[in-house]
């Protein structure tokens, strides 16, 4: 008997070890990069990807939850923001900001999903012959033990809805 208190004992030991141990030897952010070739120009692709009011055209979390409520503050441009609400545990509530603005080049944003935290996107165009390559960027601060493991998942949940998105949006695109 007292053998196996012992061994539940060490059990426990190495795994809360493990646990913490190993969440320090896990990256501290989460990174996400995807990207898609656009058989249209760069000022075509931007006109629609560098404008917040346009996101809900090819947001793939939209598909998730149709009735989210969307507001928007300002043009094009640092400072333009988004807010968004849904009942939909996938899509919550948040909001998204503009915070630099290169046209048809680069934009980034800061977005705030509340108690789930923040993250910075980034969309940079290059020109590739008469088309444009998207390359849309994802980066998030893991501070605790909890959120660095889960962080081993983000790429292939957020890679997957960035991929839908930029399917979308590239139809979009090539479509007008």
């Amino acid at each position: 008997m007292n053998t196996v208190i012992k061994s539940i004992v060490y059990l426990i030991v190495a795994f809360t070890v493990v646990f913490y141990g190993g969440a320090y030897v896990l990256p501290p952010e989460a990174r996400v990069e995807r990207a898609v070739e656009i058989a249209a120009p760069p000022e075509k692709v931007f006109a629609i990807a560098g404008d917040l009011r346009r996101v809900p055209e090819w947001s793939p979390w939209v598909e998730a939850d149709p009735a989210t409520v969307f507001t928007f503050e300002g043009e094009p441009g640092v400072g333009q923001a988004m807010r968004w609400a849904s009942n939909n545990p996938l899509v919550g509530n948040g909001s998204e900001k503009v915070t630099e603005f290169v046209p048809n080049e680069r934009l980034a944003t800061e977005i705030d999903y509340g108690e789930f935290g923040t993250a910075t996107s980034t969309i940079t165009l290059a020109a590739e012959g008469t088309g444009t390559k998207l390359t849309r960027s994802f980066l998030s601060p893991l501070p605790g033990v909890v959120d660095r493991w889960a962080g081993l998942m983000i790429d292939g949940s957020v890679g997957a809805e960035y991929e839908k998105g930029l399917a979308r949006l590239k139809a979009l695109a090539e479509a007008q």
